[in-house]
């Protein structure tokens, strides 16, 4: 791990940003008209194991999708929650182990000093062999906001297929809430405020808080995001897409994602 992706690790905080003055007004004038919607309350059922594509993925971060590594299934997460080889414990405090953190994406180069590219503030999750959902592996669970499934063929959407005011879901927490999309933009802070550079991040009005970061984020129903910053209090997510190709998975779009479970 790079000296600048060690002081971007923050664990235990959801990293706040301020877009340039003209994006502020952007969004101060559409928070006078838009609205999040948040819902706790579900009414389908936990799988055993459980999905955890959409919901808590350790204690500090969400998980995003599902995914294949050649033969390994991941789940996508954020690349400011935990380093590369760092062991996930189940979310109940149990001890139990849910896998172990994969690498975090990273750009091959980066043209602003003192700064790490990436395509999204993305890792993975190598999922402990018992924790795997078979049979549920195209499927996030949105809380409230039920199962989603991912349609065989189905890919992510991209940055310049998500457009100002889409409908915006995102799922972390075991909180379901729903908005719009405000903005799109690159993210270039001051290295000492911010080490990483990212090329496309979108403002939502769908409220963040601490522990949404990895968080599974649907535009239009489609999946295209991983929770990564938030705006004064507002959730932004990097893209899903770009993220996946960077790390070199791919997003699990049938039950078993292409692989034959093992026997029992």
């Amino acid at each position: 791990m790079t000296e600048s992706r060690r002081r971007h690790r923050a664990p235990t905080l959801l990293l706040l940003f301020a877009l340039a003055s003209t994006a502020v007004l952007v969004v101060t004038l559409y928070l006078r008209t838009s609205s999040s919607v948040a819902i706790t309350t579900r009414v389908t059922p936990i799988y055993d194991p459980p999905v955890l594509a959409g919901q808590v993925a350790w204690n500090y971060c969400g998980g995003g999708v599902y995914a294949r590594h050649d033969d390994t299934i991941v789940l996508t997460s954020s690349g400011h929650c935990a380093p590369e080889g760092e062991t996930a414990y189940d979310p109940d405090g149990q001890g139990g182990v849910a896998g172990v953190w994969g690498p975090i994406a990273e750009s091959a180069t980066c043209p602003y000093a003192g700064h790490t590219c990436a395509a999204s503030d993305m890792n993975y999750l190598i999922v402990a062999a018992d924790r795997i959902p078979w049979g549920h592996l195209n499927e996030i669970d949105m809380g409230a906001g039920g199962y989603r499934v991912v349609a065989p063929g189905e890919r992510p959407l991209g940055c310049d297929e998500v457009k100002v005011d889409d409908r915006v879901e995102i799922a972390a927490r075991g909180v379901y809430r729903e908005g719009r999309v405000l903005q799109k933009g690159e993210y270039l802070k001051p290295a000492e405020q911010d080490s990483v550079y990212f090329a496309c991040i979108v403002a939502t009005s769908v409220e963040a808080s601490t522990g949404d970061s990895g968080g599974a984020v649907l535009v239009r129903g489609v999946p295209a995001g991983v929770v990564a910053r938030g705006f004064g209090g507002l959730a932004g997510f990097t893209p899903l897409g770009t993220g996946l190709a960077e790390l070199g998975v791919t997003m699990c779009d049938t039950p078993n994602c292409g692989l034959t479970p093992p026997p029992g």
